[in-house]
């Protein structure tokens, strides 16, 4: 058997803060939400002076359009690049002088006219370069924090052991990479384990205790015999920290989560342990799906109310099928009269190739249903058997 590994979710791809910029040429930078009008704010500089240009010619003399010519520049700093703010700021003042030598060329005006304009239109530069380098700090410190949060939990690979793996993660949290879920696979020499979870609470706290759960289950994963002792192992440690740490927050006090563990075959079978988790969906090759009905017990976190002994649940897994654990986020995902998703509705009778293709249809499935939108943390983790597993027969 390989090293053992451990692998947890990734952070969601192509989340860079600030940086990216465009000019008339290229690149803006993506600063505002992904809504129509901000798509269309890059065009506003040169619709000022547009605009501008064009009143100068059908208003009376005694009108100013100086404020059209100030404006420009200054809407141009925020989101285009340096070269593109200097051609805004050029054309402005070029404006202004065109307008001044038209209508009052020696009026004592003059002067500020073009002096007002060409002077906003250096402090736009300035601008500019002040939050160029205000994103590019933001943008190294994602960065940075990118690196920590994949170090707590990394991608896993696309094969572990007998199965083809996939994982999703969206954090709620805006800017967040991770939230109050949780997810690990971790080969071991009892086979491969796997634990899908969900901290009560959002933010940092809920952040924390996923680390402090992460830890212990990879420690766990690795020495204990039984699964019912690795779910003990971590709900001692939440424990532990909870009492020796005041500063995880008393409402981040218990974790629902959901450990399986793949015996090898053939056929191979699962291992199931439910703490208060939404089940696991069993989606055959056939497209059949069901849910993995288990014995439900409280949350980790909560032994201080009932004592529990954890006892596992098991399942076939034949070859083909996949296994899909999640998080609330997705069986609590509401459509706009309130609906909630079914994950077991929706994946009936349905075929997927490979677990990355199921993972990517029931995030495209649940965004729809939730009309663009998650409200909640949610993780995925998906598993398929491998064919190769089948149980080989003869013929006479």
């Amino acid at each position: 058997m390989a090293r053992p590994g451990c692998w947890g979710p990734a952070a969601p791809r192509g989340a860079v803060a600030g940086g990216a910029r465009r000019a008339h040429s290229g690149r803006v930078r993506s600063k505002g939400p992904g809504t129509a009008w901000w798509r269309l704010y890059p065009v506003v500089p040169g619709a000022l002076l547009v605009v501008g240009g064009v009143l100068d010619f059908v208003t009376p003399p005694h009108v100013t359009l100086t404020p059209f010519y100030v404006a420009a520049p200054i809407a141009a700093a925020p989101v285009l690049s340096f070269g593109a703010t200097a051609v805004y700021s050029v054309l402005a003042t070029l404006l202004v002088v065109f307008e001044v030598a038209r209508i009052t060329p020696n009026g004592p005006e003059a002067p500020v006219k073009i002096g007002t304009v060409a002077l906003m239109g250096l402090f736009a530069l300035f601008l500019n370069r002040l939050l160029a380098r205000r994103d590019a700090r933001v943008a190294s410190a994602r960065r940075i924090a990118e690196t920590v949060q994949r170090a707590v939990v990394p991608e896993p690979p696309e094969r572990v052991g007998p199965l083809r793996v996939s994982a999703r993660y969206r954090a709620a949290q805006r800017n967040a990479l991770i939230g109050g879920d949780l997810y690990s696979l971790r080969e071991t020499p009892h086979g491969v384990r796997m634990l899908v979870g969900d901290v009560r609470g959002k933010g940092l706290g809920a952040t924390e205790v996923v680390a402090v759960l992460l830890g212990a289950f990879r420690e766990a994963a690795e020495s204990e015999v039984e699964l019912g002792e690795v779910a003990a192992r971590m709900e001692d440690t939440l424990i532990r920290e909870r009492h020796n740490r005041p500063d995880l927050e008393s409402n981040e006090g218990f974790t629902t989560a959901v450990l399986v563990e793949l015996t090898e075959g053939p056929p191979l079978r699962l291992r199931l342990i439910n703490r208060g988790h939404p089940p696991p969906v069993l989606l055959g090759p056939g497209g059949e799906a069901r849910y993995l009905a288990a014995e439900t017990a409280l949350p980790l976190g909560l032994r201080e109310l009932e004592a529990h002994r954890d006892q596992a649940t098991t399942a076939d897994f034949p070859p083909g099928a996949h296994l899909l654990l999640y998080t609330d986020g997705l069986s609590e995902a509401r459509d706009a009269e309130g609906v909630f998703y079914d994950p077991l509705a929706r994946l009936g009778d349905r075929r997927f190739p490979t677990p990355r293709a199921l993972l990517d249809w029931l995030l495209d499935d649940v965004t729809a249903h939730s009309g663009g939108g998650l409200k909640d943390d949610l993780a995925l983790l998906a598993a398929q058997s491998s064919v190769a597993n089948a149980p080989r027969t003869s013929t006479a």
